[in-house]
């Protein structure tokens, strides 16, 4: 007798082949049969006339490392469809560490995961894993973050490393990949990864690419540099081999929008020599990250005490806005210059006494306060350590539609989940199957689920997901497709979406007729497990 059997549904098996009417038979976490069940035993039948039965989506670009130990039901992504998540993104996260280097993680990336009260028990990438493996509703693999990499070797310093230091990373390195971490990740506008060199780079990716991970990144420049940042990442993967997944592939700011262009020959150019690329995207106009972001790359040299110092002192404060505000290019992606005050939106921040700002852009919270908008900036980081996210509005619709299209691209929340977050936390995957699928038919469902489901699982070499097949495991989910939208706005970020009836977490039912259930049968994936 089977476990449980969805009837009456419409198959898109994530393969991108066309659906097919077919039930599907799940015993424990695998599905077990395919096909016409009417007269096969099982526990619980659910009916799913009128519905898709897909398999479960998996965000490729996840920031839910504190989140998913202060609320392990994961109902941002849970209820999007997501069955897995991809953490330890754009080099910055919370493993590897260790006592010294704890603090400053802690404050550095507050602006990103949020801040919750969360002991940090773990050091290594094993440690963490072991902490989450079935505690959580949803499945979790790990990237090993570069800069966390180079802190434990040299902390937050602004150099080369030395012989000794550069030995440390690739042993760390080495150490979290055979503890089952899926590749490296690099955020090259993120301390201290931006303090690398390209010759670093190459190194850290020849042990990737000899443990047979994938180098997934940030790069350098999404503004005025993009072509010339893609090129040094293609360069990696000429010197060593190492397959490349492009972070949040985006072209940002109005006056680089024929830049897109550029930027897909130049991959095509190097996809027809056999290099091995793909990308993943949120299906929004505007991004969200650390406020932090905004300040020349010098101001975090040391460490985020450090920073702070550098905020409050006069001088400092004169060059920083001078950097900011100068003629001509500016040598990282600067912001504040290349969007204005107007388009740069506060959306957490840790102090109550600021909690009234978040939801403001920059130049109207500054208004508020009746400060200068470069001195308002300034203070906030410095009263908030650090601890300020944003949503920085920076993209075409146009060139969303694009990348979308592109036969590499895959999908990504790039959630982050403190205060009033981006929309795309809980909204991105629905968004595509309701306004590109349905509405503006950029994409068939077809077309969109495989993005969503085989892509992410090939790329991963996560071999028993992706499909609904027999053998596979039974991480799915089943969508109204004539309902299925997004609700998350940026004014109401954390609605969710409709349309998505069921979800299931290694046989589990998790999402019941639209409603989230209190189980936790997610689990740790680990490469080559």
């Amino acid at each position: 007798m089977l476990d449980l059997i969805l009837e009456k549904g419409t198959i898109i098996d994530g393969s991108g082949r066309s659906r097919y009417a077919a039930d599907v038979g799940i015993s424990g976490n695998e599905i077990v049969e395919i096909g016409d069940l009417f007269e096969v035993e099982a526990y619980q039948r659910v009916n799913c006339t009128g519905l898709i039965i897909c398999p479960g989506f998996i965000d490729m670009h996840s920031h839910s490392e504190l989140m998913l130990l202060a609320k392990p039901f994961a109902s941002p992504k849970i209820r999007q469809g997501v069955t897995t998540e991809l953490l330890g993104q754009d080099g910055i996260s919370v493993m590897p560490v260790n006592e010294k280097t704890i603090p400053e993680w802690k404050a550095r990336l507050a602006g990103i995961l949020g801040d919750p009260e969360i002991e940090w028990t773990w050091r290594s990438v094993d440690d963490y894993l072991n902490k989450l493996n079935r505690k959580t509703a949803i499945n979790v693999a790990t990237l090993v973050p570069h800069g966390n990499l180079r802190a434990e070797a040299m902390g937050m310093e602004n150099r080369e490393p030395t012989g000794q230091e550069m030995d440390t990373m690739v042993r760390l390195l080495e150490e979290s990949l055979h503890q089952g971490a899926f590749g490296l990740s690099t955020g090259l506008i993120y301390p201290p990864c931006c303090y690398a060199k390209t010759s670093e780079l190459i190194r850290l990716c020849e042990v990737v690419a000899r443990n047979e991970g994938i180098f997934v990144v940030h790069l350098r420049s999404e503004f005025d540099f993009i072509v010339e940042a893609v090129r040094e990442i293609l360069e990696v993967g000429i010197a060593t081999q190492v397959p490349i997944h492009f972070s949040h592939l985006k072209v940002a700011g109005r006056q680089n929008r024929s830049k897109l262009g550029d930027v897909l020959t130049l991959i095509d150019l190097h996809l027809d020599r056999g290099m091995d690329i793909t990308c993943d995207q949120y299906p929004y106009t505007a991004g969200s990250t650390t406020l932090g972001a905004v300040l020349p790359p010098w101001v975090h040299e040391g460490g985020v005490q450090k920073a702070v110092e550098r905020l409050k002192d006069p001088k400092s404060r004169e060059t920083i806005r001078a950097d900011i505000a100068g003629e001509g290019p500016s040598t990282w992606d600067n912001f504040i210059k290349a969007v204005g005050f107007e388009n740069i939106v506060l959306t957490d921040v840790k102090s109550e006494k600021n909690k009234p700002l978040i939801g403001k852009n920059l130049a109207l919270a500054a208004e508020m306060l009746r400060k200068d908008p470069y001195d308002f900036v300034l203070d906030l980081l410095a009263e908030e350590n650090m601890g300020v996210s944003m949503i920085v509005f920076c993209m075409s619709e146009e060139d969303v539609a694009t990348v979308l299209k592109l036969p590499y691209q895959m999908v990504g929340t790039d959630g982050l989940l403190g205060g009033r977050p981006h929309p795309r936390a809980y909204g991105t995957y629905p968004r595509i199957l309701g306004r590109y699928c349905r509405e503006k038919e950029i994409l068939t469902l077809e077309q969109a689920v495989r993005k969503m489901t085989y892509m992410p699982a090939r790329r991963l070499g996560l071999k028993n997901e992706g499909l609904i097949e027999e053998g596979m495991r039974a991480n799915i989910t089943v969508f109204n497709p004539e309902t299925v939208i997004d609700r998350a706005t940026y004014e109401e970020p954390t609605q969710y979406p409709l349309g998505i009836e069921y979800v299931l977490v290694n046989g589990t039912l998790v999402i019941d007729e639209g409603e989230q259930r209190e189980v936790l049968p997610g689990r740790v994936l680990r490469k080559g497990s």
